[in-house]
């Protein structure tokens, strides 16, 4: 049922934005900055302080030259803005404003241009890191990506550097498409009580989505890459298990399956197939393969 599709959407969508990876200053304060613009002015960007290395998730907005990107608490309200105004994607500068919503205070924004990955200059290169917008209490993540002739840019790793000294804990290889600015999510897969990663690995026909799942050795202090696999999984930590989604021929056909965990691999528990009946316009139970 799982159809995969040539990643000709991920790359238009890389192609349509400017994603550059930026260094440079806050007043004083050091910070790495990513920026992912869409050619219709909307968009997303991270950014961290180099002392502390918790990445912060903004929006973006373009309005003619002047860009703006607002920063929120987790209630939703806006707490800062940071403006530039001419901002063009081809400068290798970019200087602006920054404003405490609250206080008023503002201090001044230079940041000089590391990379853009969408440049479509024929360039090879690899070993360039992304700032990744999830982190763990005491690491946060890089992406490692590598660009080729053809201006395809794929992951080849995931760096997890301790926050603070950004010493650096592991390095694991992995192979997928780059997904914007969101590769990395973080939970606790095996509900263990300890939060891990996974990492996009490719898209399906219709919504369906797999990813690559890494699971943490309390004895080791590393991660490794688990079995777990399937496609839209999810993983509720209230009753310890694990759901996996799969639809197909939009939408008509629905498997749902329920897994445990048992030894760090996923247990089928049981799975219903669904099939949509034109005559009751609903769905009604099937037989599954």
């Amino acid at each position: 049922m799982k159809q995969k599709i040539i990643f000709l959407f991920l790359l238009a969508t890389a192609f349509v934005s400017a994603q550059i990876s930026y260094k440079g200053f806050i007043d004083k304060y050091p910070i790495e900055f990513v920026s992912d613009i869409y050619s219709d002015g909307q968009g997303s960007a991270i950014y961290a302080y180099s002392n502390y290395d918790t990445p912060i998730v903004l929006n973006a907005k373009l309005n003619g030259k002047i860009l703006v990107f607002t920063e929120k608490d987790i209630s939703g309200k806006e707490t800062a803005k940071m403006s530039f105004e001419n901002y063009n994607a081809k400068s290798d500068q970019l200087n602006g404003i920054w404003k405490d919503l609250n206080s008023g205070k503002e201090l001044t924004i230079s940041l000089r241009k590391e990379f853009d990955l969408n440049s479509n200059t024929g360039e090879e290169w690899t070993e360039r890191e992304i700032l990744q917008p999830v982190s763990l209490k005491d690491k946060y993540f890089k992406l490692v990506v590598s660009k080729g002739k053809d201006n395809s840019v794929g992951v080849s790793a995931i760096k997890i550097i301790e926050k603070k000294t950004d010493k650096l804990i592991q390095k694991v290889e992995v192979e997928s498409p780059l997904l914007g600015l969101y590769n990395i999510d973080v939970d606790d897969y095996n509900f263990d009580g300890f939060e891990e990663f996974s990492v996009f690995e490719a898209s399906y026909a219709g919504p369906n989505t797999s990813r690559i799942y890494f699971l943490y050795n309390p004895k080791t202090g590393k991660y490794f890459e688990s079995s777990f696999s399937g496609t839209s999984l999810e993983f509720d930590s209230t009753t310890k298990r694990i759901y996996e989604h799969n639809q197909c021929c939009a939408g008509r056909s629905i498997e749902r399956t329920e897994y445990k965990v048992v030894n760090n691999k996923m247990v089928q528990i049981k799975k219903t197939c669904m099939e949509y009946d034109d005559k009751t316009k609903d769905y009604k139970n099937i037989k599954c393969n």
